[in-house]
């Protein structure tokens, strides 16, 4: 009999200034990874974005945000498919020459890597995103007319078919914004990260179908000092390629029982790695009340300060993401990290009540 597919969830959470996985898609690298070792790996759009860049993963799933907290507190499944129709909502508070550049975006990957996209649509009013920054210096935002991008959403899902939804909203431009010049350097945190999440949670919620988003900018002056890390959103005019790839095979919500056996449950999760100081969000907590395995990064540091230890939460430490890796080898094979250590301890004994 053969064992059950071994999986695995990893969470990077947005706009928290992680120092793996705050940047330009800087996760990646630890997703091919942890995909190297497991059936399975679901994640979400904050780690396999890279703008520009993207990487195939087939044993991958593109879950968003909102979502993922559903399927973690076990209220949606996720039905893996071979391929999404996906429709692009553009913001009309987008100018002219942007605008082009985004169609000329999404029509390259229909000819060179075969995406089936369905026509677009354009906001009929500008969507007005506001950025924001909270107190622990997280990242969140606004939307002025949100009802303009669910009836944009609802033209594409009900007159397009469309399966998946790309959205582009015109982000503020702030070449002097402390934020952003510490975030071209590899410091602080993405200031547009927590206001994209606001966009995809919006649609994900209200039409329980898989979302992401690009936000759309005037390139920015070309500076030496770059950090690697940040560096994909600088080699084009749009971030769109990497969400029309990610939303082309994202795994549709399943809201109620269903008898497809492919369908996968919160109860089918192993493992779930999470920084050390974020462990405070939504999927975490459901999946510390299960069996899940959670392993939490420390070299992975975040604006949070939201400890397992704080929480009450069973977890494995690790340094890195190199000890993860090696934690979920043993975990799969059913090893206990006991046995690698040199210092075993002998069994104690139990006495009866």
């Amino acid at each position: 009999m053969n064992q059950r597919p071994y999986t695995v969830v990893l969470i990077v959470p947005t706009g928290i200034g992680a120092s793996i996985g705050g940047y330009a898609g800087d996760a990646l690298p630890v997703a091919r990874a942890i995909a190297q070792i497991c059936d399975r790996l679901i994640t979400h759009p904050n780690v396999l974005n890279g703008a520009q860049l993207y990487w195939n993963l087939p044993n991958s799933l593109y879950v968003e945000g909102y979502g993922l907290d559903q399927f973690a507190a076990g209220n949606w499944g996720l039905r893996p498919v071979h391929q999404n129709r996906v429709g692009l909502i553009l913001d009309s508070g987008i100018e002219p020459e942007l605008h082009t550049r985004h169609l000329q975006a999404a029509d390259a990957t229909r000819a060179t890597l075969g995406l089936n996209l369905t026509d677009y649509v354009v906001t009929d009013a500008p969507l007005n995103v506001e950025l924001r920054t909270a107190a622990s210096g997280a990242s969140w935002g606004t939307i002025g007319n949100p009802g303009s991008l669910l009836r944009a959403a609802e033209v594409l899902l009900t007159q397009a078919k469309a399966e998946a939804i790309a959205v582009v909203a015109r982000f503020p431009d702030d070449l002097g914004n402390e934020a952003l010049q510490a975030y071209r350097h590899g410091q602080g945190v993405d200031p547009l990260a927590g206001a994209e999440a606001v966009i995809s949670h919006l649609v994900v919620k209200t039409f329980q179908v898989p979302c992401a988003h690009a936000p759309a900018l005037l390139p920015l002056p070309l500076d030496p000092d770059l950090s690697p890390r940040s560096a994909a959103e600088e080699i084009g005019y749009t971030f769109l390629p990497c969400v029309l790839v990610g939303l082309s095979r994202a795994p549709q919500f399943v809201t109620q029982p269903s008898p497809h056996s492919e369908t996968i449950w919160a109860d089918a999760v192993d493992a779930l790695v999470i920084p050390a100081t974020a462990c405070g969000g939504s999927a975490t907590l459901s999946f510390s009340q299960s069996r899940t395995q959670i392993i939490a990064v420390e070299e992975n540091k975040t604006s949070m300060r939201v400890s397992p230890e704080a929480l009450g939460m069973k977890v494995i430490q690790v340094h890195s993401y190199l000890e993860a890796l090696g934690v979920l080898v043993a975990h799969r094979a059913g090893i206990s990290t006991d046995a690698l250590s040199p210092s075993l301890s002998s069994l104690r004994y139990l006495s009866p009540l």
